[in-house]
C-alpha cells in the first residue's frame, strides 16, 4: 500500500508480506513503489472523470493490478496486488481511509509529521483482515 498527498509526495507506504500465499520470483526483482509512482499519472486523468473515490483498478504490470482511491483532499492510496479481489480491496481502502480521517482529525496529529505507529498498525490489521 502506498500514499501519496496531492502534491505526489509519500505519506505512507507498508507491505503486506504474510498476504502472499507464496513468493513469485518476479516478486524479489519488482520495485514496487517504482509501479505504484508509474500509476500515479493515471489516477490524476481518472479522478477528473468521476465522482466516485474508489478508482478500482488503475493499472497493470505483469501479473500485478494497481487499485486506487482517492480521497476529499485528493490523497491517493494505491494498493499493488496479484489477486483480483475487488470486493475485498475495496472494503479495505475504505476502512484505510477511515483510519486516515480519524488521523487527520486527532488534534495532536501534525500532518508534516510521521504517522504515527498506531495507523501502522491498523493498517496492516486491516490488511490481514481483508487479504
Amino acid at each position: 500500500l502506498g500514499g501519496a498527498n496531492k502534491k505526489k509526495k509519500p505519506i505512507y507506504q507498508a507491505e503486506f508480506p504474510e498476504a502472499r500465499s507464496q513468493r513469485r520470483e518476479d516478486t524479489l526483482h519488482l520495485n514496487q513503489l517504482t509501479v505504484i509512482h508509474a500509476a500515479l499519472d493515471m489516477v490524476d486523468e481518472l479522478v477528473w472523470g468521476t465522482q466516485a473515490m474508489y478508482l478500482k483498478q488503475v493499472d497493470r504490470f505483469n501479473d500485478f493490478y494497481v487499485s486506487a482511491f482517492v480521497t476529499a483532499s485528493h490523497a491517493r492510496f494505491m494498493l499493488l496486488h496479484d489477486a483480483r479481489n475487488e470486493d475485498g480491496v475495496k472494503q479495505f481502502f475504505t476502512d484505510a481511509y477511515e483510519a486516515y480521517v480519524r488521523l487527520l482529525m486527532n488534534p495532536f496529529f501534525d500532518s508534516g509529521a510521521k504517522v504515527p505507529a498506531s495507523f501502522d498498525q491498523r493498517i496492516r490489521l486491516l490488511g490481514k483482515k481483508h487479504f
